[in-house]
Formats: C-alpha cells, sequence, structure tokens
C-alpha cells in the first residue's frame, strides 16, 4: 500500500485505497445528493439515481438537457455528491461533471426505470449522460447503529472517547 503525509502529518491513503474504500461505502447506495451551482450562481442540490456500476473514480448519471442541472453544468462543471446509509456511513465526493454523447454507454447504462421520465426511451433526445470524475472525497465509515450505542455508552462508563468510526479525506 502505498500512503503519503497530507497537511497534518497523517498517512493519506493512495489513489487505490481510496477508491476501494469509496467504491465500498457507496455501493448499493441508489441515490446521491448532487450539488452544483446554478447559472444564477447559487448553490442547489437534487437526488440523482446512481448507475450501478462499480466505483472506479467515476460515478455516472442519466439527466435531462431541458433542466436546469445540465444547462448549469455547461457553464460550471464543479459538482458535490453526497451519500449516506444509516448504520453504513456517508460520503462527501467532489469533482467535475462532464455532459457525454454515448450510446454504447447509455445501451449500458439503461433501464425500463428510465421510460417514466423520457417516454420515447433510449431513443430520447432529451436524454443527456452525465459523467462525475472524483477529485477527492471526505467519508466516515462507520460500523452501525449498535456498535455506535455500544461505544457512546461505553464512553459514558469509562470515561474515554467513544470510537464513531474512520473518517478520512481522500485526493482521488
Amino acid at each position: 500500500m502505498t500512503t503519503s503525509q497530507n497537511d497534518q502529518g497523517h498517512n493519506q491513503p493512495s489513489r487505490e485505497e481510496g477508491v476501494q474504500t469509496i467504491a465500498k461505502l457507496i455501493k448499493g447506495i441508489k441515490f446521491a445528493m448532487m450539488t452544483f451551482t446554478t447559472e444564477a450562481g447559487h448553490l442547489h442540490s437534487q437526488p440523482m439515481t446512481t448507475q450501478e456500476q462499480e466505483f472506479d473514480g467515476d460515478v455516472w448519471f442519466i439527466g435531462s438537457k431541458e433542466s436546469d442541472l445540465v444547462h448549469s453544468l455547461a457553464k460550471k462543471a464543479q459538482v458535490n455528491l453526497s451519500y449516506s446509509e444509516s448504520g453504513k456511513g456517508y460520503v462527501s465526493l467532489y469533482g467535475d461533471a462532464e455532459l457525454i454523447e454515448d450510446a454504447a454507454k447509455l445501451d449500458e447504462l439503461w433501464s425500463d426505470f428510465y421510460k417514466a421520465y423520457f417516454p420515447q426511451g433510449k431513443t430520447d433526445p432529451n436524454i443527456q449522460l452525465i459523467k462525475v470524475e472524483a477529485k477527492g472525497a471526505h467519508y466516515w465509515e462507520s460500523d452501525g447503529k449498535l456498535q455506535g450505542l455500544f461505544q457512546m455508552a461505553k464512553a459514558a462508563v469509562t470515561g474515554s472517547q467513544p470510537n464513531h468510526g474512520d473518517s478520512d479525506s481522500v485526493k482521488l
């Protein structure tokens, strides 16, 4: 394993270790909150369906060309993706979004779920693929609700600090 030191002198996970950790934490979480900057300069968040692919540093979404999101990403590509699942952990991932036109990738990502949004199916001209290339993330990996309660109870009895799980930032 390759590690480097961050500004505080702590060992920083390698990119590969960071990708593996983030992949484990977001696996199976269906929705992410995507935060982007609107054309008026405001931060806005909206839920997006994460495509079920193994995280390799990129996250894929299907959006609408007519949406505020897509119009905004065309001008300012920086986004934040927030994932959380009770008992598993939390991930705040930041990166650059790219608007992609790729029929083969759309075939790979498409499911009938999207017919509710795109009635013409995969041929709907309003479909926009969005690829987010992760630049870094902060995560908190917990041992679950029961383990967390045990740690708090133990700390109350012993006067020690509870172990709330692992938290770190990674550059990807």
